[in-house]
């Protein structure tokens, strides 16, 4: 079972975070504040770090300056209001990998916390592909496939969630140049090359279709 630190001072969305998280059987520790967030990650090991910025004692970035010193790699991804982009750079800067702003939607954080955690994790089967999201080698039937980097994000977002639909938006962050037309493109280039069949939800967004 995978394990995450939240670190979250607002009652209400700690709360809806953690059953987010623990009803897709992730185990998650709750911090309110960064001095408790240093407690747990002393105390435990994690997958996967997700750090609010403005938090009471210890801030997030902080927290992180003060965990990548103590030579802790674990991925961490920031959820804050905060838009100042030098915040925002300072935060991967420090080692982050992702940044998540308030508001999200319950979906968009469910693919950035899925996506991060198997870039971890070991080699994904799913019928005759096997993808090894470390080294972001695809195999079709023993074959290498080459992917390109736009494909290689949309192939991990779509096999981490089979059958479920993910949002346009949050699918055309993999694109260098974002748009509806281009979405379609690249995911049509996707199937050709993997035989991976989608559904289309006019203005929702694709499915990786089960079966």
């Amino acid at each position: 079972m995978k394990r995450i630190l939240l670190l979250e001072d607002d009652a209400a969305l700690g709360e809806t975070i953690v059953e987010l998280l623990e009803e897709r059987g992730y185990r998650v520790d709750w911090a309110r504040d960064g001095a408790e967030a240093a407690d747990f990650s002393f105390g435990s090991s994690y997958d996967l770090y997700l750090l609010d910025i403005n938090v009471p004692k210890i801030d997030g970035l902080e927290l992180l300056e003060g965990l990548r010193d103590a030579e802790d790699t674990t991925p961490v991804i920031f959820i804050s209001a905060l838009v100042d982009l030098n915040t925002i750079a300072r935060g991967f800067g420090l080692g982050a990998e992702d940044y998540i702003k308030k508001p999200f939607s319950s979906e968009e954080l469910l693919i950035r916390v899925e996506a991060r955690l198997i870039r971890s994790g070991g080699t994904i089967r799913y019928g005759a592909l096997e993808y090894d999201p470390l080294r972001r080698i695809l195999k079709r039937e023993g074959l290498l496939v080459s992917l390109g980097d736009v494909q290689l994000c949309l192939l991990e977002l779509f096999l981490k969630n089979p059958g479920q639909v993910i949002d346009r938006e949050v699918l055309m962050e993999c694109l260098e140049h974002p748009s509806s037309a281009a979405l379609r493109v690249a995911i049509s280039k996707l199937k050709e090359k993997t035989g991976l069949e989608f559904a289309n939800l006019r203005g929702v967004g694709y499915a990786l279709q089960e079966g």
